[in-house]
């Protein structure tokens, strides 16, 4: 603990002496802080490169799928009518369709009220989906009609739409106004003949079922669509989708469907013929193909940036010198000039396009690659191919991901390294710790001893004062006495 008085006894600078020599004591402390701080450099720098590798694993893994070899790629000549998706079971072809009725939902419309608010009746109705303009109608398989009661005082034309819509129907009810009045119009939520419907009245407020009174007003059935008393009409019939694919006739509900080419998602937008071409996706294919070159461009990238020495900065990475990394750089560059028995056609990645650059990165001959993908399956040999009796003849993505699955996991190469750097470092703190006690103790030691020189120093200054005083009263008696 520092003596506040220390120095005064004896003119010395204590605090500053002790505080001179403590700051020596300290060097050790500094020198391991120093330290620390370049360990965890080199940790933050592993834990970039580990996001690296981990990119590239991925991109590897990418190429080494089969779906990835087996896209397929759909193509419309007249997307603004016929839209189309295409999945890998997409067989390669040409094919015509020829759209002659869009599938659509039914829409009836009652006669006009006064206004949204004009009080209709109340009473039950019920609501059921089928085609009910075949003979005879056929209700729509697993479907239940629903019965929607309307209460009194709940009976005005807004208040039966919203009772319609929460009654989950199968139908949107709606108001549609304009200078002759309020229509409640009720349309099919889905589209196809099986999405028709009929409104029944089961029961009506003014006892009439039969009538076009109170809420009778709102029935619609097919069979009476032409009767003048009821005023409801129907814009729109319920229709399936009819079209042919080569020729072939087609139905369907929707106008979106899967099935009608092998593969291959049609949107119907718009009758008429349009031409569909099933071929390889080639264009995804580049893009996994540019998706790997550019993650093992990063990745020894980051290496050599962090392994490099610059001579005239004298600047050096992270992990100059770090065997680790040195050795992960010379394995990635071994694994992309190796050879593959794999394919007959493509024994390297050169073959196919990837050059390796003199700083180790690679570079596309696109000519080349473009060339070699319409050799798709044996291009897929070169990077996909599995074989675990001959490791030789494995595919480069195989062995990309193999290779990083090890480097990454929680015994690899990686893993290792950082936990070794967490060990150092931890060795370190714990022995600035150490150290800072030490300092501590010699401290209050260097402030004790020199605290008691201090005053041994006082004490001798007061005595040393006391004798010349009694010298000097001394002289002055002696002249006084002659």
């Amino acid at each position: 603990m520092a003596i506040s008085s220390a120095g005064i006894g004896s003119g010395l600078d204590v605090n500053a002496i002790v505080s001179q020599l403590v700051a020596i004591e300290r060097r050790p402390i500094t020198l391991l802080k120093t330290e620390v701080g370049q360990l965890q450099t080199q940790l933050s720098a592993f834990g970039r490169l580990q996001g690296a590798l981990a990119t590239l694993r991925d991109a590897a893994s990418a190429l080494a799928k089969p779906a990835t070899w087996t896209a397929m790629a759909a193509t419309s000549a007249n997307p603004a009518g016929l839209s189309v998706t295409a999945t890998g079971s997409a067989q390669p072809g040409r094919y015509e369709v020829a759209v002659s009725q869009l599938a659509q939902s039914q829409t009836v419309a009652t006669r006009a009220f006064a206004d949204a608010s004009a009080v209709i009746g109340s009473g039950t109705l019920r609501i059921e989906l089928g085609d009910f303009d075949a003979v005879p109608p056929v209700p729509k398989a697993g479907a239940t009609a629903i019965d929607v009661t309307i209460a009194p005082g709940a009976d005005s034309l807004s208040a039966i739409r919203d009772a319609i819509n929460a009654a989950g129907a199968g139908v949107r009810a709606s108001i549609s106004s304009d200078a002759s009045g309020a229509r409640l119009v009720l349309r099919s939520a889905e589209t196809g003949l099986e999405n028709g419907f009929r409104v029944e009245v089961l029961a009506d407020d003014d006892g009439n079922t039969g009538d076009t009174a109170g809420l009778s007003a709102l029935a619609w059935d097919p069979r009476i669509a032409t009767d003048p008393l009821t005023g409801a009409t129907r814009p729109q019939a319920a229709a399936n989708a009819q079209f042919t694919v080569d020729g072939l006739p087609l139905a369907s509900t929707t106008n979106t469907l899967a099935g009608a080419i092998e593969g291959v998602s049609l949107t119907l937008r718009q009758a008429g013929t349009t031409e569909v071409v099933v071929e390889p996706d080639n264009e995804a294919l580049k893009k996994s193909l540019d998706g790997f070159v550019s993650a093992y461009n990063a990745a020894v990238g980051m290496l050599r940036e962090q392994t490099r020495y610059d001579p005239t900065t004298k600047q050096a990475g992270a992990l100059q010198g770090d065997r680790g990394a040195i050795q992960l750089l010379g394995q990635l560059r071994r694994m992309f000039t190796d050879s593959s028995g794999a394919s007959s056609v493509f024994t390297r990645l050169a073959d196919a396009g990837l050059n390796l650059n003199t700083d180790g990165t690679i570079v596309v001959d696109t000519a080349k690659r473009d060339a070699a993908l319409a050799n798709r399956e044996e291009l897929q040999k070169l990077f996909a191919n599995a074989d675990a009796a001959v490791p030789a003849n494995n595919g480069f993505a195989k062995r990309f991901q193999q290779w990083l699955d090890g480097a990454l996991g929680s015994d690899g190469a990686i893993d290792a390294r950082q936990q070794g750097l967490k060990d150092r470092v931890r060795a370190k703190e714990e022995q600035q710790e150490r150290l800072e006690d030490r300092v501590l103790r010699t401290e209050a030691r260097l402030l004790r001893q020199y605290s008691a020189l201090d005053n041994q120093m006082g004490q001798l200054n007061a005595l040393s004062s006391y004798v010349t005083q009694q010298m000097a009263m001394l002289n002055a008696s002696s002249v006084v006495k002659r």
